[in-house]
């Protein structure tokens, strides 16, 4: 599919929170379930880990989103890094909730909302500076996600993007309208 254009930071932000969360779902689609909970060494976080954070941060910052401070006082960040579901089904649902909130925020704002001010942790931001700040985060710990199902896989690995040596043709299906870049 086709990227589509759009003047709408929203309408794009949404889109790229998506394009975030379907790399890691496809990262995550091909690992076991004994893969989701292993970590490389004692300072590393698992998948299951960053799972349970994220949908953690996704909670806290986006529920009451225009209203509420996005560090909510109810949640422990710090015991977002111990003890993940311990299923493969319990921590998709806490996946699917956790996104659930991020959409549930954003899908109904409009670009006049962009300059509102939020605050996070007692800290003003403009909209588009939150929104901004998560989609940062999001990619960086989805990054993790994709590195350690990609390291678990090795050969076995199927490419969420360019595969290795294909770039020509990867961009001639960009050009026809078959591929996206997201």
């Amino acid at each position: 599919m086709a990227l589509k254009f759009t003047m709408s930071y929203l309408e794009d932000s949404l889109a790229v929170f998506r394009y975030y969360k379907k790399l890691a779902e496809g990262a995550m689609e091909q690992v076991t379930d004994e893969q989701l909970f292993a970590v490389l060494d004692a300072e590393m976080n698992s998948i299951a880990i960053v799972v349970k954070h994220l949908a953690g941060n996704m909670r806290s910052r986006w529920t009451d989103f225009l209203t509420s401070d996005g560090e909510k006082p109810d949640r422990d960040r710090d015991s977002e890094f111990a003890d993940p579901p311990a299923s493969r089904a319990g921590l998709m649902k806490l996946w699917t909730a956790g996104w659930d909130c991020v959409f549930t925020a954003l899908e109904p704002l409009s670009d006049a909302d962009i300059g509102r001010t939020i605050n996070i942790r007692g800290e003003a931001h403009s909209v588009t500076q939150a929104v901004n700040r998560q989609i940062a985060h999001y990619a960086y710990h989805c990054g993790q996600i994709v590195l350690l199902a990609k390291h678990f896989q090795h050969s076995q690995w199927k490419s969420l993007s360019v595969p290795r040596r294909k770039s020509a043709d990867f961009n001639k299906r960009v050009l026809s309208g078959e591929a996206s870049q997201r």
